[in-house]
């Protein structure tokens, strides 16, 4: 079985005995992005149909933003697309993104895997949260620590949601932020991943 497996969030909870909250755990306060990326984010909008397929979308939309997001913790954390991670025989597969902390053997070695992101592909959400939630106790478990918070993302490039694993609980954000509002989205995912890396144990 793979995390694509999952068709839904419920599923995955029935599976795993993990309890649904929603809370807004997560404010969306704009963050500045720099003056080159805006610049190269909108030739690509106004010229390409960068929401015309599943790959054009990751390529122009979700990993740009996400990378962006990740340079101010590059000294200690990296992003990782399309890597392999397994927990065991049923939690396994390849997670679209994920962001870890470095390990001391490498830059191609994964460590602690705090943030989870998964593409709604087709636009279904219920589905992407299906395979999000699982990635994110493969993470837990790979953590070794379930009160070691993990984060999670689903978005399609246009809608961006945000959810949270610590032990048995997976609380869902209430307020979600949308591609239009481009300075909430980035601000979003870089204080995700700060929140991650402030919880991560010294």
């Amino acid at each position: 079985m793979a995390f694509t497996d999952f068709k839904s969030a419920d599923e995955v909870q029935k599976a795993y005995q993990i309890r649904y909250v929603e809370k807004d755990f997560i404010t969306f306060t704009p963050k500045s992005l720099p003056e080159y990326f805006v610049r190269e984010f909108e030739f690509d909008r106004e010229n390409f149909d960068v929401f015309g397929s599943e790959a054009s979308r990751c390529e122009a939309v979700i990993y740009p933003i996400l990378r962006e997001a990740c340079k101010g913790f590059i000294e200690n954390y990296s992003l990782w697309s399309h890597k392999s991670i397994t927990a065991d025989a049923i939690l396994t597969g390849t997670p679209d993104y994920v962001v870890a902390k470095r390990s001391p053997l490498g830059k191609n070695v994964l460590d602690f895997p705090l943030v989870v992101v998964a593409e709604a592909k087709q636009n279904d959400f219920g589905r992407g949260w299906g395979q999000c939630l699982a990635e994110m106790i493969a993470a837990q478990r790979l953590n070794g620590n379930e009160k070691l918070p993990v984060y999670g993302i689903v978005t399609d490039g246009e809608v961006w949601q945000f959810g949270r694993l610590i032990e048995a609980v997976f609380t869902k954000n209430i307020a979600r932020v949308s591609i239009d509002r481009l300075e909430e989205v980035y601000g979003a995912v870089f204080s995700l991943i700060e929140l991650s890396v402030n919880e991560l144990p010294k």
